[in-house]
């Protein structure tokens, strides 16, 4: 990132919004459904159900909307980049619709709920596109956009867009949204508690125990007992049907900057090239937008971040008009989910229960998954019709012949950071060696250690195993935390959770004769 503006390390969301103070439960609680997670996923399961008429109860670890729902780019749209050519070959024309349908009905039930809740979520409509620049993609999104006909969708190939840059082709579906997610979500979680929900921050869920009733352990020593639970914490936490051997995590890189409202595009766009580019534009004051562009697309812990974050500001200045010329900028990054089958779960948690409910593998698309996935998992518990595409997101379905390649290569993936990591004797060979603002991992007296070095020299020292599996650990220069590469955990500088599987913090280590 150029250093000639100051940017801010933060969610654009996360800044222009004001914190939360949802009061951590002070004693035993009991509901109908505890909702574990308050992003999209779990507010909008949490609406849902108390519109029908429920007691519910939400557990967030930190704070609401702040974790991964707080860092997307928040396009709701049932255009998923090369999806639909993707699911009719793997999965044929007839789920491919299902799935065209059950996202098309969630753009259009967050148009309904902002209107009918009175929500200022910044709410636009907008046409989107899938792109390529290359000639030799145009084939493939050409298939594309016929694949998304076939599937039910108004879409069209067109080889002229509003880019600065001219494009080989590229799928377009207009009449699709995008939105302030932190302010829809914040404003969801108000109308939830004035009609009699209850939401708890910080009150991480340690424990589920499934049953004809759920209990559930908290970090503060809380127990929460409901009739159903929902794991709606993005990676699940509590994972019975192993759906982390079916899950592949992902972070991408955001970058955002003011240019002038003419400079900005009205469609959201993206890109496969160029491991992903994701351009689309948001209200910024009289005269001007924020431009928002996403890309790098690579693995949790797979280093070089700041690197990573430098191309995609220079292909911004390169490509886009007035992004170089902007006075100050935002970063941030997001992390998802990708299927092996590329299909969401979302119902059951596992083949034992009927009382323990999931929502995870959105690929990218969680704005719109969550919204849908809000409304099935809310058609289960609550009773009544289920939609149409309720078995095409059963987590309890089984893998595919065409699904075992993908399955195989997520866990080679998985084995090579499990194994492979501690072949390295180490990745620095000295505590002394890592500079200040640094972190590395370290053999320390047998044990690799995640070692930490502040700016003012003061050097924190932890078990460079993951809480939840055992990986090891690497760190990200660019957002100063360690992140798991086998399923997502990241962790503080310190070792607090920040994102799960995991539940538990990295522990400490001492490190004698090192100088700090």
């Amino acid at each position: 990132m150029a250093a000639e503006r100051p940017t801010i390390d933060e969610s654009y969301w996360m800044a222009t919004t004001p914190g939360t103070g949802y009061p951590p439960p002070g004693t035993d609680l009991t509901a109908d459904v505890a909702v574990i997670g308050a992003g999209i996923v779990g507010l909008c399961t949490a609406w849902e159900l108390v519109r029908a008429g429920l007691d519910v109860v939400v557990l967030e670890a930190d704070r609401i909307a702040a974790g991964v729902s707080g860092c997307t780019t928040a396009k709701v749209t049932s255009l998923h980049g090369l999806g639909y050519a993707r699911l009719e070959a793997k999965h044929g024309a007839h789920k491919a619709a299902l799935y065209a349908l059950s996202q098309q009905d969630a753009v259009d039930r967050t148009a309904t709920l902002c209107a009918e809740l009175d929500i200022d979520a910044d709410l636009e409509r907008a046409s989107a596109y899938t792109y390529a620049e290359d000639p030799q993609l145009a084939g493939g999104i050409r298939d594309e956009a016929e694949a998304a006909r076939r599937a039910g969708l108004d879409a069209s190939f067109v080889t002229e867009t509003e880019l600065p840059f001219a494009v080989s082709g590229a799928v377009c579906v207009e009449g699709q949204l995008q939105f302030h997610p932190r302010k829809f979500l914040l404003a969801l979680a108000e109308k939830i508690v004035a009609v009699g929900g209850r939401i708890h921050e910080r009150c991480r869920v340690t424990a589920l125990h499934d049953g004809s009733r759920c209990r559930l352990s908290t970090e503060g020593g809380v127990t929460v007992e409901a009739r159903d639970a929902v794991i709606a914490t993005h990676y699940p936490v509590f994972d019975r049907t192993l759906l982390f051997t079916r899950l592949k995590p992902r972070r991408e890189l955001v970058i955002a900057a003011p240019v002038p409202s003419d400079a900005a595009p009205a469609g959201m766009y993206m890109s496969p090239e160029n491991r992903v580019r994701s351009v689309r534009s948001a209200p910024y004051g009289e005269g001007r937008r924020l431009l928002i562009v996403t890309g790098e697309s690579f693995e949790p812990g797979a280093g070089d971040v700041r690197q990573r974050f430098a191309r995609l500001d220079s292909w911004a200045r390169e490509r886009m008009p007035g992004f170089a010329e902007a006075d100050n900028a935002y970063r941030w990054a997001a992390q998802d989910n990708d299927s092996s089958d590329h299909l969401p779960y979302v119902g059951h948690a596992h083949p034992g229960t009927q009382h323990v409910y999931v929502a995870t593998g959105f690929g990218g698309w969680g704005m719109s998954n969550g919204v849908m996935a809000g409304r099935l998992l809310a058609s289960h518990i609550a009773g009544g019709s289920r939609p149409d595409w309720t078995e095409l997101y059963d987590p309890r379905r089984l893998p595919r012949v065409r699904e075992t390649a993908e399955l195989a290569k997520f866990q080679t993936a998985v084995a090579r950071h499990f194994v492979g990591d501690r072949l390295h004797t180490s990745h620095v060979d000295s505590v002394n060696d890592i500079p200040p603002g640094s972190g590395a991992v370290v053999r320390l007296e047998g044990r690799r250690c995640a070692v930490y070095r502040d700016e003012s020299g003061h050097v924190t020292v932890l078990s460079a195993r993951c809480s939840h599996l055992g990986c090891l650990v690497q760190f990200n220069d660019a957002e100063q935390v360690w992140e798991c590469p086998c399923h997502g955990s990241r962790f503080a500088t310190n070792g607090s959770v920040l994102h799960g599987p995991a539940t538990r913090p990295l522990e400490s280590r001492e490190a004698p004769g090192t100088e700090g």
